[in-house]
């Protein structure tokens, strides 16, 4: 096959495997996939020295970055979604026993853009009037950003987020990769969830909102997409495509593995557990827009048009 030949950096998930193998075309396009054991490496050499024609990033770096002029713009297709009412532990003895208890505490987090910290920062303060001005945010690693201003409230003292955690120097932190890994495994013992029935929270605050929190947009150098105005369209077919196929397997007894089960718990709160297109995701766009906006990361006038243009008609695209 011939055409435009595109180096592309994609995150390995169900719904990504047929473009990634190529049992999904992109019409008039060759794909050259670069495949990384941490999406976090080519996060960076996206943002730091734009090495991919189409990249993933985790969508708070996309803001940032396009921000400050990045030559890439988003397409309407994420790949990975989930809550954010779970994933923030307290150490046991603390003293914190709500939301508002982390006012004047030290809470770890990898980076303060992290786009899993930015949803639960802005939960935690439209739902409980918790204020991150008032926290002490500790991290352990570099913004994929470099020039980002960081607000004055933010740490980095030296020692690892788990170290910190486990020695009662930070009370509370962010678990996975927006923190201090699994607590099951790095830590053992002593700490709980912040907010308890997060499921039901979760369900409950989508319910009132409508909003399905994104992570992992398809980013596209902005010249390629000036210079070939089809490619957009070819390539959120074959994403939609790609992701068609999977969500039918979604639907058989042969997905069993744990990213399907979470899919499939997921669909019983939203339906499509993998919404694409602007239509279905403006109220999860405008949610992170402004989350972003109030904590300090792009400007307050930043409009969410900048980030996510109307490249073609998607009404259509779900």
């Amino acid at each position: 096959m011939s055409g435009l030949a595109l180096r592309v950096a994609l995150g390995r998930y169900g719904h990504t495997e047929d473009l990634l193998d190529g049992r999904i075309l992109v019409d008039g396009c060759t794909l050259e996939p670069v495949e990384f054991a941490s999406m976090i490496t080519a996060y960076r050499r996206m943002v730091r020295s734009v090495e991919f024609d189409v990249c993933e990033l985790a969508p708070t770096t996309y803001l940032i970055a396009r921000a400050l002029g990045a030559p890439y713009v988003a397409l309407p297709i994420f790949l990975s979604r989930r809550f954010h009412h779970e994933g923030l532990v307290v150490r046991n003895g603390s003293g914190i026993e709500r939301p508002t208890d982390l006012h004047g505490r030290r809470v770890g987090v990898r980076a303060y853009s992290v786009t899993s910290a930015v949803w639960t920062r802005g939960i935690l303060q439209d739902e409980y009037g918790v204020d991150p001005a008032k926290i002490e945010w500790i991290v352990d690693d570099d913004e994929h950003v470099e020039s980002l201003v960081l607000p004055p409230n933010v740490r980095r003292p030296g020692p690892k987020l788990v170290d910190l955690f486990r020695q009662g120097e930070v009370d509370a932190a962010f678990t996975r990769g927006a923190g201090i890994g699994n607590p099951k495994v790095t830590v053992v013992s002593g700490y709980h969830e912040l907010l308890a029935e997060a499921d039901s929270l979760a369900a409950d605050w989508y319910r009132r909102t409508g909003v399905y929190p994104i992570h992992g947009v398809v980013v596209v150098r902005e010249q390629l997409l000036h210079d070939h105005p089809w490619l957009a369209g070819s390539l959120l077919q074959a994403f939609q495509d790609s992701r068609s196929s999977y969500l039918h397997r979604l639907g058989t007894p042969a997905a069993s593995a744990p990213e399907d089960l979470r899919y499939q718990r997921l669909a019983e709160i939203v339906g499509n557990p993998l919404p694409y297109g602007l239509p279905a995701n403006q109220a999860s766009i405008g949610t992170l827009v402004d989350y972003s906006r109030r904590q300090g990361l792009v400007p307050a006038d930043a409009p969410a048009d900048r980030f996510f243009p109307e490249l073609l008609p998607v009404k259509d695209f779900r």
